[in-house]
Parts: structure tokens; sequence; C-alpha cells
């Protein structure tokens, strides 16, 4: 089953539910605050999806300072970053078990 992963008072993320809720695939819904992603979770994630996970544009990333930022530079890096922020996830995420992405263009996405 599909999983749409974010925060629900995320834009983006508003525009996938009702994307999803219009059409006839069945997902679950998982609150990054309130279920944050393990370690793994974040390196499998970024195995299939790439550089797009973490997102560079929003303001949880201009908040880093510039050491933190540098982090990003390797995949355990990235993990480290995401774990401690979840925030720092591209929106929405699809994961349906065997495949991810992210954005409102994800192919897992109706």
């Amino acid at each position: 089953m599909l999983t749409l992963i974010g925060i629900k008072a995320c834009d983006s993320m508003k525009k996938a539910v009702v994307r999803l809720d219009a059409s006839t695939t069945a997902y679950n819904f998982r609150d990054l605050k309130k279920q944050p992603p393990s370690h793994d979770e974040v390196l499998r994630w970024y195995a299939l999806v790439g550089e797009p996970l973490l997102n560079k544009r929003g303001t949880s990333w201009r908040k880093l300072d510039a050491e933190r930022q540098a982090l990003a530079a390797s995949t355990e890096g990235i993990a480290e970053l995401i774990v401690a922020n979840p925030s720092l996830i591209k929106r929405p995420l699809l994961d349906d078990g065997e495949q991810a992405s992210v954005g409102l263009e994800s192919p897992l996405l109706p």
C-alpha cells in the first residue's frame, strides 16, 4: 500500500492529499512530526530517491549553519541531518514498499 509521508500543515502535502482522495488509490498517511524516520529508513529512501530527498529550498535548510549544511556532502551526513530534522525531507514523499519518490510530479501520485 502507498504511504504518503510528510507534515500535515505543508501546502504540497495538502495538494497531494486532495489528489489521492480524488483517486481510487488507497494510502496511509505518516506524519513526520509524530513518527520521525529512522536512520535506516532515510538511507533506504535516499537509495531510491537520491539528492531530491533533501529539500534545500525550505526554511529548515536555510536555518542550518554552514557546518551542518556541509554534512549533506555524504549519504551518512544527509541521513544524520534528516533524522535530526525530518522537515528537511522534500514533500510529499511517497513510498509503496518497492519504490519511493518526492514532489507533486511523483510517478506514484495520481
